[in-house]
């Protein structure tokens, strides 16, 4: 690599947002570099080999709101990106051969809900009907950078009234519904809906995987209202896909993209430090020691990452730095993929259900049990395989080029457990936690266990060292309301302009925060321009 030449632009991590960022950088005229250490670009949103011939989604599995300005900005669909809705969205398996899905019209799902309870199946549309408003509510907030709530100009106080612009036409009762909604806990909202095992369980079912906390935990109501935030190329509200090719697919697109406007990408390149000099970025310094210049550096990477190591201690105030160390991570997932020989056979599928249906199963643990989870994780304990929370996608079902016939690929997210463990390492028990998630879905599809072929265990160790995720969050940083909007990632710093000048975050830890859906990655090079066009 020529060590002498400058960019304009050096985005440090290849992942969905890095190369949003950088695509939309290139394509307004700038010289613009994108680096990653691993061998393929997407971060956490790859499609990759787990035996020959076999390709999962090792990380991130659905697409539920890849945004619509993204798409269209950069033009995915001609890039190569497909995807296919969900339907239905979700469903869970539970004892005794009950099957319960979720679908995307509504009504369908109350009359899923009817057997089990009149009451709950109408209580179901009256929360979805509540929930999509105070979504919608949330919705203009989720493309635009918070304002600067520390700044005493004009420009400060013009931002708070952009802000009250887009929220306006909001009621005292959206108000109310909003603070429960940031504040609220799952657990509560789901006892004082709902009556019946069974919709307790899909309303469970629906949560924010990877976030902190149990369904009884203050905060943990926003995963409904995040899951009804709009995604794909038709915005659609409560949007989930399927993504042909696995989630590499979006990942290949946006790189794509990218180097059709000139953008050029260097994987297996890591980023030691980023250089400053009084006061402002220069450029990155390479682990073989090569040095790059730039005029502007954005960091994909987690905050934790960015300012903890590629910045040295006397480059940051002393303040902020103290604020990043304090940003909660420590992820509380692990993901489980497997290739099998047989289609897994859940027990209460109901005959002749369509290959999209038997594509996905959830097999969620009681509330009560659920909060014990999380507590046992918060010692550091793995939770036993009767209690295991595990959302399970088998995506060959929808996607026949992710395996060659007669295999089958399932990928199984497990919510609540520790990053650091009470006894032993990550080492030492990866294994048993793959051989729990084998055994409790083999409790609702008996023919699983028998058909593994091969299987991969991602522990949060796992997730840390080959994905680059501090602490192995696949957020960078927890989905709180303590750490959303104009507190992401630290007070003061949300508009992804940081203490360097010249350096900008643009991943996840960035408002509007993680999941797939390139928002911060797109906001941060709105902000990039804007920048460079005050400066002129």
């Amino acid at each position: 690599m020529n060590g002498s030449r400058s960019w304009d632009v050096i985005v440090v991590g290849g992942g969905h947002n890095g190369l949003t960022a950088g695509a939309m950088l290139a394509g307004a005229g700038l010289s613009t570099l994108v680096l990653e250490s691993r061998d393929i670009v997407g971060g956490c949103c790859v499609t990759e080999e787990i035996a020959p011939n076999c390709r999962a989604s090792t990380t991130s599995y659905i697409a539920s709101m890849l945004r619509p300005e993204v798409i269209r900005a950069l033009a995915l669909g001609r890039h190569g990106l497909a995807m296919v809705p969900c339907e239905p969205v979700l469903q869970v398996a539970l004892e005794g051969g009950r099957v319960v899905a979720h679908w995307n019209e509504p009504a369908r799902t109350a009359a899923e809900l009817q057997p089990y309870s009149l009451r709950d199946a109408r209580a179901f549309v009256a929360a979805d009907e509540e929930l999509r408003r105070l979504a919608k509510r949330l919705q203009p907030l989720f493309m635009e950078p918070p304002p600067d709530t520390r700044s005493r100009s004009l420009s400060g106080y013009l931002e708070l009234l952009r802000l009250a612009f887009k929220l306006r036409g909001t009621t005292g009762k959206d108000v109310e519904g909003l603070t429960e909604l940031l504040t609220g806990s799952l657990g509560q909202f789901i006892d004082g809906h709902f009556e019946s095992d069974e919709a307790k369980a899909l309303m469970l079912a629906n949560n924010l995987y990877g976030k902190h906390g149990g369904p009884y935990q203050p905060g943990t109501l926003v995963g409904l209202a995040f899951h009804l935030l709009t995604g794909g190329e038709e915005n659609l509200q409560g949007y989930f896909g399927h993504v042909m090719g696995g989630m590499g697919a979006i990942a290949n697109a946006i790189a794509s993209a990218g180097r059709s406007r000139g953008m050029v990408i260097r994987t297996g390149t890591a980023v030691e430090q980023v250089t400053v000099k009084a006061g402002r970025a220069q450029g990155v310094a390479l682990s073989d020691g090569t040095e790059l210049r730039a005029r502007t550096v954005l960091s994909g990477v987690d905050p934790k990452r960015t300012f903890l190591r590629l910045l040295g201690k006397s480059e940051l105030p002393t303040g902020f730095r103290a604020a990043v160390e304090g940003i909660k991570m420590d992820g509380p997932c692990a993901k489980v993929n497997l290739v099998l020989d047989a289609e897994p056979a859940v027990i209460g599928m109901p005959s002749g259900a369509s290959p999209g249906r038997r594509a996905l199963f959830t097999l969620p643990p009681s509330l009560a049990v659920a909060d014990a989870c999380y507590d046992r994780s918060k010692r550091g304990e793995l939770p036993d395989a009767e209690q295991l929370f595990i959302d399970c996608v088998v995506a060959s079902n929808v996607d026949g080029s992710l395996a060659p016939p007669g295999r089958h690929i399932m990928t199984c997210f497990v919510q609540y457990v520790p990053y650091r463990l009470a006894a032993g390492t990550w080492d030492d028990w990866r294994e048993e936690l793959g051989d729990r998630v084998i055994r409790r879905i083999g409790h609702f599809a008996p023919n699983v266990p028998a058909a593994v072929v091969a299987r991969q265990v991602l522990t949060p160790l796992d997730l840390e060292r080959e994905y680059g995720l501090s602490e192995g969050n696949i957020f960078h940083g927890d989905i709180a309301s303590d750490q959303l909007f104009h507190m992401r990632p630290v007070p003061g710093w949300a508009r992804y302009a940081t203490p360097v000048a010249g350096l900008y975050l643009c991943g996840a830890g960035a408002h509007p925060g993680g999941g797939v859906t390139g928002a911060p990655g797109y906001n941060a090079a709105k902000r990039v321009m804007a920048d460079r066009k005050a400066s002129r």
